[in-house]
């Protein structure tokens, strides 16, 4: 098991998120972008998440070759993200982000593959070495928030760069893993997506996401706008990640005592409670801060359990394309739809409407998920 070369790649891929999620929306702002066109821009962001893993994850589940396909992508990444340095106006800056977001988007799954076949039946423990992705992202929020508060917003494409480029580094190190080799894989992808547990769980998975969007877009420029200082900004993501990071470290536990399914349940209830605390009560630094703790719920426990569930719904030869898929659905389809939705909304309604919108989605998340059932053991891995 090569927990620390595994454990790299997981803390520089989610250290660039900690760079570009709590920062690339002023980053924009500053730049001259307007609140709708910075939604777009930030759609594009995770828009990308739609089709790159899709087309990563065929290629590996036809080639055979992960790491090759994930150093290739890792590569393109760096190269283009160059490019944002001169891109001037929308629809460079548009054309640049989808670029470097689609080589960088792409590979996540085909790792998260790699990663449960080293874990072979440890299943359970995955939450051990994605630990390591937060805690890069935390460490790059505040060492960012810091550097961007004594000069300027300039700073943030330098750090993504710099966090690509040990993306990059990371992947050169991690081994392959073939799948397992198992019964059920005379089993088309289409015939497992068809099963009415499957579709509610993806359908879950997205609405969740969908309702991370004003979040993501939009909660540094609100806080900012409410008289938070940079470091305070940089602080709130922070602490919402270290307690993330708690519930990581004993998430296998969780998960030997809960369903996943009952787990992203309760993650959806808390986190309609949490898009309701920053959308109505953000002059109340005690309810950011719990609403940041439930941060732990609405991203780490969800994700945990969404993830293990994913290895369980698409077995052997279609793992790869198994993770693609709930990383576009959630990520790339819901998160896209919440970018979107949450910049028509931010100029026209303002935020607290933006934010129980949010929690709305949530809440049909909530429905979608209580309308589905778990299934059968986990293969066994490599």
């Amino acid at each position: 098991m090569p927990y620390a070369r595994l454990s790299s790649y997981y803390f520089f891929h989610f250290a660039a998120l900690g760079a570009l999620v709590p920062f690339w929306g002023p980053y924009l702002l500053d730049r001259g972008f307007e609140p709708v066109a910075i939604g777009v821009l930030m759609a594009i962001l995770m828009g990308t998440k739609i089709v790159a893993p899709n087309l990563f994850g065929s290629l590996a589940d036809w080639r055979g070759q992960r790491m090759l396909i994930v150093r290739l992508g890792a590569l393109l990444a760096l190269l283009s993200f160059t490019a944002v340095f001169w891109a001037d106006g929308f629809w460079p800056m548009a054309l640049t982000m989808a670029i470097w977001s689609f080589f960088w988007n792409g590979p996540l799954p085909l790792i998260e593959a790699v990663t449960f076949n080293h874990l072979g039946t440890r299943v359970s423990r995955y939450a051990q070495v994605r630990v390591w992705g937060s805690i890069g992202f935390i460490l790059v929020v505040l060492a960012v928030g810091w550097w961007q508060q004594q000069a300027g917003s300039g700073v943030v494409p330098i750090a993504v760069l710099l966090l690509f480029g040990g993306i990059l580094l990371s992947v050169m190190l991690v081994p392959d893993c073939p799948h397992a080799h198992v019964a059920t894989e005379h089993l088309s992808l289409r015939r497992l997506v068809g099963q009415r547990e499957v579709m509610f769980f993806l359908a879950a998975c997205l609405l969740m996401q969908a309702s991370h969007g004003a979040y993501y877009a939009f909660y540094s420029i609100y806080l900012e706008a409410e008289g938070y200082s940079d470091s305070a900004v940089g602080a709130l993501w922070a602490f919402g990640v270290v307690i993330e990071v708690l519930v990581f470290l004993r998430m296998h536990r969780l998960l030997e005592r809960f369903s996943a399914r009952a787990l992203i349940l309760w993650s959806l209830a808390l986190a309609v409670l949490r898009w309701l605390l920053i959308g109505l009560f953000v002059d109340i630094v005690a309810l950011q801060i719990a609403a940041q703790a439930l941060h732990a719920a609405s991203f780490g426990v969800f994700h945990a359990s969404a993830i293990h569930l994913t290895h369980r719904y698409f077995p052997g030869v279609t793992q790869a394309r198994g993770q693609a898929l709930y990383n576009s659905i959630s990520f790339g389809v819901g998160g896209a739809l919440g970018s979107l939705t949450s910049g028509l909304l931010w100029s026209a309604v303002g935020a607290s409407w933006t934010y129980s919108v949010a929690a709305g989605f949530a809440a049909l998340g909530f429905v979608a998920a209580a309308s589905s059932k778990c299934r059968g053991s986990v293969p066994a891995g490599c």
